[in-house]
């Protein structure tokens, strides 16, 4: 399969091409897949990425109209969502592994919107939400990755994190005086500093894939024109106006130093067990079916299965269904 590092013109036509045989693919089973979608968006470990060559407003093949790619992307989307659902819940009858999605942006981004539709038919007892915000005096007592350890999911459900530990390599790296705010003995915050950071990242990371818990990580790319054009929108819109902060006018002045903290980020912690996929974002349907096959793609992986019923389980199984076939035949007669 070949590898691409970023997408191309070359490749429009057959990713659109892989989105729409991924959703015909159950019903018209003799229609060719091409290359695994999910490859196309998936970092590398081995070559360094720059975020300049990823098109935040990519939306498929332009020689085809838009609402016909729209269409195709919604019915995709349609038709993971049902199959994440299916996928949880044998997730939890297994009872064996964790998953642990971790979404990171710039904000209006669409983060809560992609949990909102993607996850749309998951169980709730099974899906538990993170949004980390400022940390709390507590929190700062302790090492950085204390707060995210103690919210991770337990083996058999799905755990998202709205922001995540890597806002200690962004926010924090954008404004290193909060560094200070830790209070870290004898702290020097340069270079060094944050290759320790990442590799404390990378141990941390290894550390729960290895004990069962399936980490996919996506940086949903959008551009400043359109992060300007959401916010505009909500500070228009009444029923959005309570999402305002300050915050975000003014985390604005300091893109480009966000861009190059995210890439070095992803950069320094893509790895084949806890992968980075950077997914274009200036269109919701876009961004929202790709997360989603992305999803479905890594849960189906693991090849999960129902536990095995034992001989002892069937004989009780097997007395159950007498008695309730008794007491069926009983209530009929009375």
């Amino acid at each position: 399969m070949p590898s691409f590092n970023v997408p191309t013109p070359d490749c429009l036509r057959d990713l659109l091409n892989a989105l729409l045989s991924l959703f015909f693919q159950k019903s018209h089973p003799i229609m060719p897949v091409t290359d695994d979608i999910t490859e196309r968006w998936r970092v590398p470990k081995d070559k360094s990425i720059r975020l300049e060559n990823y098109d935040p407003a990519w939306e498929g093949d332009p020689s085809l109209p838009k609402v016909e790619r729209k269409k195709f992307a919604e019915e995709v989307l349609s038709q993971d969502v049902t199959e994440l659902a299916q996928a949880q819940d044998l997730l939890f009858a297994a009872n064996s592994w964790s998953i642990l999605i971790i979404l990171q942006a710039m904000d209006a981004a669409g983060k809560d919107g992609t949990i909102k539709h993607v996850m749309a038919g998951i169980n709730p007892q099974g899906c538990q939400v993170y949004s980390f915000k400022h940390p709390s005096a507590e929190e700062l007592d302790h090492n950085f990755l204390w707060r995210y350890a103690k919210a991770l999911p337990e083996r058999g459900r799905i755990g998202i994190f709205n922001r995540s530990y890597y806002e200690e390599v962004l926010v924090v790296r954008v404004h290193p005086e909060l560094v200070r705010a830790q209070r870290i003995p004898e702290v020097k915050v340069n270079d060094d500093f944050w290759a320790d950071r990442f590799a404390d990242i990378n141990a941390f990371e290894r550390h729960l894939t290895r004990n069962g818990t399936v980490i996919v990580k996506f940086f949903l790319h959008i551009s400043k024109n359109e992060q300007r054009k959401r916010l505009v929108k909500r500070l228009k819109d009444p029923t959005k106006q309570w999402k305002f902060a300050a915050s975000d006018i003014a985390e604005r002045a300091y893109w480009d130093d966000y861009m190059k903290a995210f890439e070095a980020a992803i950069n320094a912690t893509s790895n084949k067990w806890a992968p980075w996929y950077i997914i274009p974002a200036d269109h919701k349907w876009v961004s929202r079916a790709l997360v989603a096959r992305v999803l479905t793609t890594t849960i189906a992986s693991l090849d999960l299965q129902y536990p095995e019923v034992t001989d002892e389980q069937r004989a009780l199984i097997a007395e159950a269904k007498k008695q309730l076939e008794a007491e069926k035949a009983d209530l009929s007669i009375g």
